[in-house]
């Protein structure tokens, strides 16, 4: 059998042919004793005329009909039309020689003939296929799995499986009863109740998720039913990543986080994707960073007649420049993109761009958003955050821009740490901008918009949970009761480019985030999906800790996307708009050149101070953090 298994392509068509030489001999000599029933019929020399002329024939079709060709180990319903055709013809070819060669033949002869041929011809491939599977199961390398989803992914994914080397299915899960204790593909299918029991019972290692096509509401509701099982659990690609050909139906990944939120991404408003972008020149700030890179390829996608890519950093600037070209090669987009080093906190250079350019929308992404790098660092968090929006502002008014929308955060919002209160600065100074511009009848439109946490970004919890947990843990979270809300990057820069489609001038657009996520939870769910369990005082011997490391400066337990209650519903369901106070320009620029004095003569006290003069609603929870202002103080 192992050298069967073993041998190389041409000697194993040779030895499919002579078997098949062997399978008509036998149907044929089967056929004629079962309708004479003696032993005589191997005298007849007529019919071993009859059988010579046959076999080539029949030799023939099956060449004709690529039975030589098929892979026993990946044969399939079209091998199997293929036999039939073949058992057919062979069939037809034995009457019409008998009738020529007038040689008398039973008229059942054929009939039975056809049924042994079929049953061996058939049977023997179909066998050979089975007995290549099941040599393979005995591999003692091949891990058991599950597979939950019999549907036509599971189907596939079982296929796959089975012809691989890494994992063999013990059995199927699925929730239609219709289809439970049948057998699919030679693999039983059970209730989602009997999976405890079948994973003592196989020794299954991992659960696979075969549910491309179910919605992110459905996926969580069997994750949270089953995410306590002792096994890893991971998933196919999504379907738009199978239909496209961007994954293949065994690329098995880890859970993703869209799918234990069950939160399902509403589809874009197209007219509202196009209007800011479609055959228009875009500038993005802080193209490099998590969600400037998100955005640059979704506007690449709508079109624009120019890409203006500004970014700090070199790095960031060669990759998401790479990334787009690239992008825009196979989508054959003859679009010209303009990679920019500089800085927002440089005007002279922001208005000598847009003016070059003649840049019509800005996504104004550049922003330093790390809450205790921003705490540690507060003048540089003000210059990049206030300044660079006031500088990139005042350009775009300059050169005429018509659309300018600031990507704003959550943590602008009663904000307990500079980074927010910065934000909620460079949202007034947009929102007496655009006042200003309306009474001289300014061309430019401002808007922002306001959301939480995305998944994945740079300094995201998520990415950081994985690597504890590959690690061995433990899981670092900074209080056991903190809060956070959550939202995939594509969907936020979908949202955004739509929400500042919406903007009259001056609007704070806000993003429906969902329900917020509790982070201990967030890290439980991770641990358990990742076949492990969490380690704590009910479980001592568990596989992963989790520490907590208390809230770190400037951090909020609970973040939120509203500061009052004045808000109303946009035409899209996910984009509500906030009614907030803000300050006219004249009194918002005296607070404006206090605070840039007080930047220049390193007057930590002093920013303090106006920052919380200004209708920011800071409330600091700490002390002044700038760690060259405390090195000085105890230095004096």
């Amino acid at each position: 059998m192992n050298f069967l298994f073993q041998a190389s392509k041409p000697v194993k068509r040779v030895i499919s042919l002579f078997s098949d030489l062997i399978f008509v001999s036998v149907a044929f000599w089967a056929a004629m004793l079962v309708r004479l029933d003696t032993l005589t019929v191997f005298l007849h020399s007529p019919s071993w005329v009859l059988l010579a002329c046959l076999l080539p024939i029949s030799l023939m079709a099956n060449v004709k009909l690529g039975l030589y060709r098929a892979v026993l180990r990946y044969i399939n319903s079209k091998a199997a039309i293929s036999i039939a055709l073949s058992v057919c013809f062979t069939t037809v070819a034995l009457i019409f020689l008998s009738f020529f060669l007038n040689i008398d033949l039973p008229r059942t002869v054929p009939v039975i003939f056809s049924a042994f041929l079929l049953v061996l011809v058939g049977g023997s491939r179909f066998l050979m296929r089975t007995l290549l599977a099941t040599s393979s199961i005995k591999n003692k390398y091949k891990e058991k799995v599950i597979i939950y989803g019999a549907g036509s992914a599971g189907r596939q994914l079982a296929q796959s499986l089975l012809h691989g080397d890494e994992y063999y299915p013990v059995a199927f899960i699925d929730d239609d009863v219709k289809i439970q204790k049948r057998i699919v593909q030679g693999i039983t299918v059970y209730s989602r109740n009997d999976l405890p029991g079948l994973i003592a019972n196989t020794s299954a290692s991992r659960l696979l998720l075969a549910m491309p096509r179910e919605s992110k509401k459905c996926i969580a509701r069997v994750l949270s039913e089953i995410e306590a099982l002792p096994v890893e659990i991971l998933s196919i690609p999504g379907s738009a990543d199978l239909v496209s050909g961007k994954a293949k139906i065994d690329e098995l990944r880890e859970v993703s986080i869209e799918d234990l939120l069950g939160r399902d991404s509403v589809a874009p408003n197209h007219d509202l994707l196009k209007d800011n972008i479609t055959n228009k020149i875009v500038m993005i700030t802080g193209a490099g960073g998590s969600i400037g890179s998100e955005l640059c390829r979704q506007i690449l996608g709508q079109r624009p007649k120019k890409i203006v890519l500004l970014e700090l950093s070199e790095f960031a600037l060669y990759s998401i420049n790479g990334e787009l070209q690239n992008l825009a090669n196979k989508l054959d987009y003859d679009l010209q993109i303009v990679p920019l080093l500089g800085s927002v906190q440089h005007k002279n250079r922001l208005l000598t761009v847009m003016r070059t350019f003649r840049v019509q929308t800005i996504y104004h992404a550049a922003a330093y958003k790390h809450v205790p790098v921003v705490e540690h660092n507060v003048i540089e968090g003000v210059r990049n955050n206030i300044f660079g929006t006031l500088f990139v502002a005042e350009a775009a008014i300059e050169a005429k821009v018509e659309t300018f929308v600031l990507i704003s955060t959550d943590k602008a919002v009663r904000p307990t740490n500079v980074m927010g209160t910065t934000k909620r600065m460079a949202e007034l100074v947009l929102q007496s901008l655009a006042e200003k511009t309306k009474q001289v009848n300014g061309s430019t439109r401002f808007c922002m918009v306001r959301f939480g946490n995305v998944l994945g970004s740079s300094g995201s919890v998520v990415p950081l949970f994985r690597k504890q947990i590959k690690n061995g843990g433990p899981i670092t979270v900074t209080h056991p009761e903190i809060i956070r809300y959550f939202m995939t990057i594509p969907e936020a820069s979908q949202l955004v480019i739509q929400a500042g489609a919406m903007g009259k001038g001056g609007e704070v657009f806000v993003l429906d985030m969902g329900d917020p996520v509790k982070i201990t939870d967030l890290a439980e769910k991770m641990i358990r999906l990742s076949g492990l369990t969490v380690m704590d005082k009910l479980n001592p011997d568990g596989d992963i800790a989790i520490e907590y490391t208390g809230l770190r400066p400037g951090e909020k337990l609970f973040e939120e996307l509203l500061i009052g209650d004045d808000v109303t519903q946009t035409e899209h369901r996910r984009i509500l708009s906030a009614h907030e106070a803000w300050l006219p320009w004249n009194e918002l620029e005296k607070i404006l050149v206090k605070l840039d004095d007080a930047c220049h003569q390193f007057d930590h006290e002093q920013i303090r101070r106006l920052l919380l003069q200004a209708p920011t609603g800071f409330v600091p929870k700490d002390g002044i953090c700038d760690l060259v202002w405390n090195a000085k103080e105890q230095t004096v």
